[in-house]
């Protein structure tokens, strides 16, 4: 029997089969944000359009995109409406890991349902007074059914759940006699005992549903536990933190477009400027260059890290392993690039209120969510970590730390 080769489809085909939904995303991205109405219709809007598809392999129904065109369309995405691109975040490294792990079995009991079009959310982090590095989110054996477990806890951060079919739990489980596990707990999110509270109460990315998600109970059968490696070097961790790299590129982009426009459009003059229209001021030309610069150079490390995690991928889909030094390269590689591109896009968000005046605050115009986006990216992995990681790489060949947790300190 002979097989039809693959091929990969173009970056130009991928934008052409894209821009239109990026475009349609986009009209109407201040006037969600505005009134705070979450994003279904657009993750509706992508999900029919393939685009949850993009990594997921041919084989399985995706479309077989590689991690630069992801990458390069993420940012596309971000510049319509940077909410939309945090929403998927969970989804599209889900997958990834998937196929950075090559668990075939693993890789054959999920990828197909992604390439179906389901949606998988998230729910890793808990608050409260829990101790760094120990989870209360517990599996414990079903006493009702063989091979069964019960999920019980509360995360918060749950970034997607609300727009997701499956949520990916990170659990411990809990058997008597047997030490306990950190796994991967996959749910629906429509399954008895899942609640999921729309209770993301962050000044940015409003329109992710980044809040709550409450297990009670929840059944969980034993082939839909996770085991990744844990503790071992992997590109995963630069995966997610190039996601948000790509997410601040988009909005530099964004703050680019909205100059622009805006600049273009505006007539009033200051009395003491130096045209006699602003788009001759060259106060104003001078600010919106330093956007469009910034825009370039956040696009360039995003493409940057995404080649070399582009061949890293390759090379493992040929079955050959990655070297650590390799890896430990490209966590280095991806401090750099948040430390180099976090704080100049938050710089550049608050300059484009210098391009004009008192209209640019109007409530329709929606022009402080650029800013209140990219901090709120900004802080999801605070960039003093990241600086401090990479001097202390530097200077005393310090190992990139793979895996962190957030919780109390341990007396």
């Amino acid at each position: 029997m002979t097989t039809t080769p693959f091929n990969p489809p173009s970056i130009a085909e991928l934008q052409a089969r894209f821009r239109p939904v990026f475009a349609r995303i986009a009209e109407g991205a201040a006037a969600r944000e505005h009134t705070r109405t979450l994003a279904y219709e657009p993750i509706a809007w992508l999900r029919e359009a393939g685009f949850t598809r993009l990594r997921v392999p041919p084989h399985f129904g995706g479309l077989g995109a590689s991690v630069e065109q992801l990458f390069a369309l993420l940012v596309e995405l971000a510049e319509a409406d940077s909410n939309v691109a945090q929403i998927l975040r969970p989804h599209l490294g889900f997958v990834d890991r998937l196929l950075i792990d090559r668990d075939a079995a693993t890789q054959a009991r999920w990828l197909p349902l992604a390439g179906q079009g389901a949606i998988f959310g998230n729910a890793t982090t808990e608050t409260g007074g829990g101790t760094v590095g120990e989870l209360q989110t517990t599996l414990v054996p079903d006493p009702e059914r063989p091979s069964g477990w019960l999920l019980d806890g509360r995360k918060f951060y749950s970034t997607g759940t609300l727009y997701a079919d499956w949520v990916t739990v990170v659990a411990r489980t809990v058997v008597p006699g047997r030490a306990d596990e950190t796994v991967h707990a996959l749910v629906e999110t429509t399954a008895p005992g899942v609640e999921r509270l729309d209770d993301w109460h962050g000044f940015g990315q409003r329109l992710t549903a980044s809040g709550t998600t409450v297990l009670r109970q929840v059944r969980v059968v034993e082939d839909a536990l996770i085991r990744f490696p844990r503790q071992q070097p992997t590109p995963l961790v630069a995966y997610f933190q190039l996601v948000h790299l790509a997410t601040l590129a988009g909005i530099a982009r964004a703050l680019q477009r909205d100059a622009v426009a805006y600049v273009r459009a505006r007539k009033r003059v200051f009395s003491h400027g130096s045209a006699t229209l602003p788009k001759d001021d060259p106060l104003v030309q001078q600010i919106v260059g330093e956007l469009a610069s910034t825009a370039y150079l956040a696009g360039l490390v995003v493409r940057d890290v995404a080649a070399e995690l582009g061949r890293i991928a390759r090379v493992r889909v040929a079955g050959e392993d990655v070297s650590k030094a390799e890896l430990d390269a490209l966590e280095l590689r991806t401090a750099q690039a948040q430390v180099a591109v976090a704080e100049p896009v938050q710089r550049a968000a608050a300059r484009l209120f210098d391009v004009g005046g008192s209209s640019a605050l109007a409530e329709d115009l929606r022009l402080d969510r650029h800013w209140r986006n990219a901090r709120t990216l900004a802080s999801h992995n605070p960039v003093v970590y990241k600086a401090r990681s990479v001097g202390d790489i530097l200077l005393n060949d310090a190992e990139p730390v793979y895996y962190w947790n957030v919780g109390v300190a341990a007396p």
